[in-house]
C-alpha cells in the first residue's frame, strides 16, 4: 500500500510539471504573438527601420561567411565564423546593436607567396531610431549612428571610425516590399595613409514565395574618393516560426572595384 502510495504522488508530481511546462509554453507563444512581426538587418545590405520590441533582445548571427577578390595578381579569401549582432529594444521606437565576430582568417596567394592572418573583428555599435512607421503604415523610415572601436589588432585598421544610416522601407504589397539606404561615413584608407568619405546606398525588393520562404534582390554601390563598387545581391529566407529565420545568400561583385563574390548563412531570432 505504501508503495502504491508514493507511485501516485510521482504520478501527480510528474503530471503537474508537465502542467507547469504546457502553461510556460502557451504563455510564450502568446506572448511572441504580440510582438512585432520579425524585421531583421540581415541578409541583405539594406538595414531595416523597425526596431526590436522594447525591453527584448533580437540576435542576428551568420554561421559562416566566405569572401574571394581578384586584383593586381593577388586572390584574398577571408572566412568570418558566427559574427553576430546582437540588439536590444530600449523603448519602443529606439534599439541598442552591438556587431562583432570572434573568427576572422584571411589568406592571401600571389607570386610573392602565401600569407594567412586569424583574427577578431573590430567592435561595432549601433543606435537605430525609428521616425515613423514601425507598427503601422505602408512606409517606415529610420536613423542609425555607428562607431567602430579598433578591437582587431591584426586585421583592422586601428582607427575608430562611425557614419550615420537612413534605412527606408515601402510595404508596397501583401507579399512584397521595398527597401532602400544611403550609409555616409568617415573611414581611414590605410593603404593610402588617409581619411575618406564612403557613401553607399543600396536598393532591395522581397518577396514572399510561401508563409515561410521568401527571396530578396538587391543592388549595392559604395563609392569613396578614388572608386565605385558596384554590387548585385540576392538570397533566400525561411522562417522557422513567427520569431525565428533561417537565411543564405550571394553577393556578387559587378565591377573591377567591387570585391568579386561573398556567400554566407545564418540565422535570426528574437526573444
Amino acid at each position: 500500500m505504501k508503495q502504491i502510495e508514493l507511485s501516485g504522488r510521482n504520478l501527480r508530481s510528474s503530471v503537474n510539471t508537465t502542467g507547469i511546462f504546457a502553461v510556460l509554453f502557451i504563455c510564450w507563444v502568446s506572448h511572441a504573438q504580440s510582438l512585432r512581426d520579425l524585421e531583421t538587418d540581415r541578409p541583405d545590405a539594406t538595414e531595416s527601420p523597425v526596431t526590436v520590441d522594447k525591453r527584448h533582445f533580437q540576435l542576428e548571427s551568420s554561421f559562416f561567411s566566405w569572401s574571394r577578390n581578384d586584383a593586381g595578381g593577388t586572390r584574398t579569401e577571408v572566412w568570418s565564423i558566427a559574427e553576430s549582432n546582437l540588439k536590444y529594444g530600449l523603448s519602443d521606437r529606439v534599439d541598442l546593436q552591438m556587431i562583432w565576430s570572434p573568427y576572422l582568417h584571411e589568406t592571401t596567394k600571389s607570386a610573392m607567396g602565401k600569407t594567412s592572418v586569424r583574427d577578431v573583428s573590430d567592435l561595432v555599435f549601433r543606435l537605430k531610431y525609428n521616425v515613423w512607421g514601425n507598427d503601422e503604415g505602408k512606409t517606415a523610415f529610420g536613423l542609425m549612428p555607428v562607431v567602430k572601436l579598433p578591437t582587431s589588432s591584426r586585421l583592422g585598421n586601428d582607427e575608430w571610425e562611425g557614419g550615420l544610416v537612413t534605412p527606408f522601407m515601402w510595404r508596397a504589397g501583401e507579399k512584397w516590399s521595398l527597401g532602400a539606404q544611403v550609409e555616409i561615413q568617415r573611414v581611414f584608407d590605410a593603404a593610402n595613409s588617409k581619411w575618406d568619405w564612403e557613401v553607399s546606398h543600396t536598393t532591395v525588393i522581397g518577396l514572399d514565395l510561401t508563409d515561410h520562404i521568401g527571396i530578396y534582390l538587391e543592388y549595392l554601390g559604395v563609392s569613396n574618393d578614388d572608386s565605385y563598387g558596384a554590387h548585385f545581391s540576392s538570397g533566400v529566407t525561411y522562417g522557422l516560426s513567427d520569431v525565428a529565420q533561417l537565411d543564405v545568400g550571394s553577393v556578387v561583385g559587378l565591377n573591377d572595384d567591387a570585391e568579386d563574390l561573398t556567400v554566407f548563412s545564418g540565422i535570426s531570432w528574437k526573444f
